[in-house]
């Protein structure tokens, strides 16, 4: 995973166990105070809550546990590997399109970066400037130039 998808983890952890946590112990105390907890919407609610917010907890330590950080600022060259920021123009619509390649647990296409093992991704790593990718999706296949390769 990349630096900043590290720090961003590692932000959410400390979140969830420094702020979620004590606001959920303090839901299921106060639901607790109002009494029968068989019929208490409240207190399963804020359980359910605790159960989610501590599986995550979980997910992250084990992520961040097993994660081998990458710093892409430290990476060079033109051809495309793990941390590239790629433009791309797609040759059907002329679009331009710029895609980070990133790890799994950091992948959101909404702020441009996409997740090493998807289609695009793996059509991208090991090219060059000026290739031309053909990436299947289930949208369907589309052609791609590679216009610029950068690492930041």
């Amino acid at each position: 995973m990349t630096a900043g998808g590290h720090q961003a983890l590692v932000a959410e952890l400390k979140m969830r166990q420094s702020v979620e946590r004590p606001r959920i112990i303090q839901a299921i105390s106060e639901a607790r105070a109002h009494g029968d907890l068989s019929e208490n919407a409240e207190y399963h609610s804020a359980k359910e809550q605790q159960s989610l917010n501590e599986g995550r907890i979980a997910e992250l330590e084990d992520k961040l546990g097993r994660a081998e950080v990458i710093d892409v600022a430290k990476l060079s060259g033109t051809k495309i590997k793990f941390g590239a920021t790629v433009s791309l123009v797609d040759e059907d619509t002329e679009e331009e399109k710029k895609y980070q390649i990133v790890g799994d647990m950091e992948a959101d296409v909404k702020q441009g970066k996409i997740s090493i093992s998807s289609p695009i991704a793996r059509a991208l790593i090991g090219k060059d400037i000026g290739d031309t990718v053909e990436v299947i999706s289930p949208g369907g296949a589309r052609s791609y130039e590679i216009i610029q390769v950068r690492y930041l």
